[in-house]
């Protein structure tokens, strides 16, 4: 697991496969989570690909929302992915959503079936 310490506080993590499937993730996640809500941090969000949903039921079991979708030319491997990032506030649940990667990429979108 890490926390990237700039603005966009992105919180990810990974498993080797032989352990997926056993909520390892989920609870270490929650672990981290309920740490990381008094340390100061205002927010933390999440990307996970379209294509790896079982990431994204993670972040929503930690309580995380769904804010948007983007397209990026993902390295090192040089094709398109579709990311959804969610946004979890620890200090106001009216906090903006943090744009940076709607910024960044040009190719951005809510997806109506996430709001």
């Amino acid at each position: 697991m890490w926390l990237k310490n700039d603005e966009s506080y992105d919180f990810g993590y990974g498993l080797m496969k032989k352990y997926w499937y056993k909520g390892i993730m989920t609870e270490a996640s929650k672990a981290v989570v309920e740490k990381l809500k008094n340390t100061g941090y205002p927010y933390i969000t999440a990307t996970h690909d379209v294509n790896n949903p079982r990431s994204g039921e993670i972040m929503k079991k930690l309580g995380m929302i769904y804010k948007y979708s983007y397209i990026e030319q993902w390295q090192p491997k040089d094709f398109l992915v579709t990311f959804r990032m969610y946004q979890l506030n620890f200090v106001n649940v009216d906090s903006p959503t943090y744009m940076g990667y709607w910024e960044k990429h040009p190719n951005h979108f809510i997806e109506a079936d996430y709001t």
